[in-house]
């Protein structure tokens, strides 16, 4: 009964590693047609879209306020 519980608890605590190890990205991106600029969670794979910037952040909130401060995307 020992053996199984350590198991379980091996395997719960290395599926919480995983899950925290894969950390949320977000992209800020420019729309090749339209010259605007939205932040997406994905990377784009697109040649319509491409990535400004260094364009890389770890919150949604911290992309859409870099966003406003980036040239490319306030000159429109």
């Amino acid at each position: 009964m020992r053996k199984f519980l350590m198991i379980g608890t091996l395997a719960m605590a290395a599926s919480a590693f995983a899950g925290m190890a894969v950390a949320a990205e977000f992209y800020v991106v420019r729309d090749a047609t339209t010259k605007k600029c939205t932040v997406v969670d994905t990377k784009p794979t697109t040649t319509t879209t491409t990535v400004v910037d260094n364009g890389v952040f770890k919150t949604k909130a911290e992309a859409e306020t870099s966003m406003k401060t980036m040239k490319v995307c306030t000159s429109q």
